[in-house]
């Protein structure tokens, strides 16, 4: 049987209580996800992350690190990150200037985190900004998929200089749908060949380069019935078949309202893992009840994986381990004196 640890999940505190132990030691878990309320100051931060690498060192400690609004942790020396839009509107006076400061928003974010021992942030947003959409506005580079990819890919190049993967989302596009998924259905309504044209063409462009791909939680009725985390023909056919990407796939939250058209967590999981996926992400869910929804998640995948109803890919544990951090990084106190990380925040926009 090929061994598989898709699931992504998070804990209620600064500190790992019992619970949340024997969870990371669950051979579906695969990795875990931060957010605000796990962020006290970088020394506290650095224990939590140096304790879950002690419980399993091959979980991925991940984290929404975007910059602007999207910024987990933001005090205590971290280096407050422009939203990504700056590095748009820099590109339309000084592309050059627009890609050296792109590459410094990636070593600056990545080297940071490494410092306080996580492994990987969920950017960048390859979204195109249409105008339209509730939750994306200044999140994304630029309108044009070409200025996108040209800046996203040069955030790559800062993050992998700082020794971390990183994660293209949100495929095919979230920008044109009007509604967030986090609480709403979103739906966009153009043609296949219209978004393959415009939205997805960073995906296409990125393709050997994107370490790790979020589909979003939109559907696209003229294409599949399902939101695209849980659509073989958008992760099979199109994403791996058409555009080539051999990288992981991740999906969004399955306790987002745009997942639940899956059903719930447990089958949202078993069906984005039989789409293509080869992580899913259960965010916010340990505040909840004691964390009861997580362990629905962990036990009602094992059952189904002993049922037969889902089969871990092969390559899929190869693509999440591809994900941890590389490299030794460097402690916080000599990062703050490093010629590269002094010169990058010198050129951040």
């Amino acid at each position: 049987m090929n061994h598989a640890s898709p699931v992504i999940l998070d804990i209620a505190g600064l500190e790992l209580n019992a619970d949340d132990r024997r969870r990371l030691r669950h051979p579906l878990t695969g990795g875990l996800i931060l957010f605000g309320r796990n962020w006290q100051d970088r020394r506290r931060l650095t224990e939590l992350t140096a304790a879950i690498k002690a419980e399993r060192a091959d979980i991925l400690i991940a984290v929404d690190h975007e910059g602007g609004r999207v910024q987990r942790f933001r005090t205590d020396g971290y280096t407050h990150l422009p939203p990504m839009r700056r590095l748009g509107e820099l590109w339309m006076s000084d592309a050059m200037r627009a890609v050296d400061a792109a590459i410094a928003v990636g070593y600056v974010l990545g080297a940071e985190l490494r410092a306080c021992g996580v492994d990987l942030s969920f950017t960048p947003v390859l979204d195109l900004e249409h105008g339209r959409s509730e939750v994306m506005g200044d999140r994304a580079f630029h309108g044009d998929a070409r200025v996108v990819a040209m800046l996203a890919e040069a955030v790559m190049t800062g993050l992998a200089r700082a020794g971390m993967a990183h994660c293209g989302k949100h495929f095919p596009g979230h920008g044109y749908a009007v509604a967030d998924s986090h609480v709403a259905s979103s739906i966009d309504d153009r043609s296949l060949s219209a978004i393959l044209a415009d939205d997805a063409r960073p995906y296409e462009w990125l393709s050997t380069g994107l370490a790790c791909v979020m589909p979003a939680h939109v559907t696209y009725p003229r294409v599949d019935s399902l939101p695209a985390g849980f659509s073989p023909r958008w992760l099979q056919e199109i994403l791996r078949g058409q555009l080539g990407y051999a990288g992981a796939i991740v999906c969004d939250d399955l306790s987002m309202e745009g997942a639940r058209v899956a059903g719930s967590p447990v089958e949202g999981g078993i069906a984005a893992l039989n789409a293509g996926c080869d992580l899913v992400l259960l965010c916010n869910q340990s505040v909840v009840d004691g964390g009861r929804p997580v362990d629905e998640l962990l036990d009602g995948l094992q059952r189904a994986l002993d049922d037969g109803r889902w089969t871990p890919d092969p390559q899929s544990e190869p693509r999440r381990l591809a994900l941890l951090a590389q490299g030794t990084p460097l402690p916080w106190d000599e990062l703050m004196h490093h010629a590269r990380y002094r010169h990058a925040l010198d050129r951040l926009p």
